[in-house]
């Protein structure tokens, strides 16, 4: 038999414990798969044993049970009204739910920062049972349409964060490492800019911090975000070519000249969206008003300063290799599971989206 690319292993620390589909099962067929119970067990036991021996921890617990393929324990399989996406959601909102009660069980809650959000908006090209829902937002994963990009956050810390605070502040995932230290009284490193804001102002006083949000597809800067407006320098969903064999980047969402499938250059007269009252980005600013033209001065001049200070970096994934890949990972041995790794033939990247 030839493989011609790996499951994925799953890590305990540093050593593998089993596949994908193989120890750990995923019926593609059913979309049943017990992994989050096995993450949440994993996460449960580390907090009590950090608790019990009264030492600091931090957790990042990240399951993907939303991800394709999308799947759900016996227990919630079925049980939501929105199908297997709908059921994988309620476990995990089962699951945070047992968290909280842990660290409120074992008197930490107090002492305890967390912080709950995604890594990008729902995927919705992945047909009927594999895709989410991104409500009013336009568009999903893959995009920088506010579908794409725009996530839940939700941060709790009795007795440090009021409970029920709504928050209007523009925040990225980036800033969490910095409110990390911030909140455990670590300085950040001095020799490297640090791209992430302290939201300890936003979770404690409620305070606003004036940021812009840049969205970036590749190296290239698609929006830029101030406050509620949303300025577009380019446009793109996905290719002609993808759309035709039926994968599409915002299904029942085109908006013509907006969720364009050839990549757009608007660099000139950029579209702009006021957020608060049009979420969607359906409906561009005039540019012959007023409200356009100060809101393309202001960003000019924000855009103008952050090009100024890019400092270029190395490309890290611009080349791929199979040999690479997780063939024979530590831990490997003990399982009878290590593969033949191919010969290293490395190649530059194809990345369409």
């Amino acid at each position: 038999m030839v493989c011609v690319r790996p499951n994925i292993p799953v890590y305990n620390n540093s050593e593998m414990t089993g596949r994908y589909y193989e120890e750990f099962e995923i019926n593609v067929k059913t979309g049943e798969s017990n992994l989050t119970q096995i993450y949440l067990k994993e996460g449960l036991d580390f907090i009590s044993q950090q608790a019990t021996a009264q030492r600091p921890f931090f957790l990042y617990w990240a399951p993907d049970a939303t991800h394709s393929p999308v799947y759900a324990s016996e227990r919630f399989l079925g049980k939501s009204q929105r199908g297997r996406y709908g059921d994988a959601v309620m476990e995990l909102d089962d699951s945070i739910g047992q968290i909280l009660a842990h660290l409120v069980s074992l008197g930490i809650h107090n002492n305890t920062l967390v912080f709950f959000t995604s890594d990008n908006g729902a995927a919705v090209m992945s047909g009927a049972h594999q895709s989410g829902s991104n409500g009013p937002f336009l568009c999903g994963k893959e995009t920088t349409f506010e579908g794409g990009m725009r996530e839940p956050a939700i941060a709790w810390w009795p007795g440090r964060i009021p409970a029920g605070t709504v928050s209007y502040q523009l925040a990225s995932v980036m800033d969490l490492f910095s409110t990390s230290l911030s909140v455990t009284g670590v300085l950040p490193p001095d020799d490297r800019v640090i791209d992430g804001l302290d939201l300890s102002p936003v979770l404690f006083n409620n305070s606003l911090l004036d940021r812009p949000i840049f969205y970036y597809r590749g190296n290239q800067m698609m929006a830029v975000r101030i406050g509620q407006y949303k300025v577009h320098y380019w446009t793109w969903s996905n290719s002609w070519e993808e759309y035709n064999t039926g994968i599409n980047f915002c299904p029942g969402q085109e908006v013509p000249g907006v969720t364009t499938h050839t990549q757009e250059e608007h660099t000139m007269q950029p579209l702009i969206f006021h957020l608060g009252q049009d979420p969607g980005e359906r409906y561009p600013i005039s540019v012959q008003s007023e409200e356009y033209r100060d809101v393309h001065r202001q960003v000019t001049a924000v855009v103008e300063q952050h090009q100024k200070d890019l400092i270029p970096g190395m490309p890290q994934l611009n080349m791929c290799d199979l040999a690479v890949m997780n063939w024979s990972p530590p831990g490997c041995e003990q399982l009878g599971k290590c593969l033949k790794a191919p010969e290293s033939n490395p190649w530059k990247c194809v990345w369409p989206h």
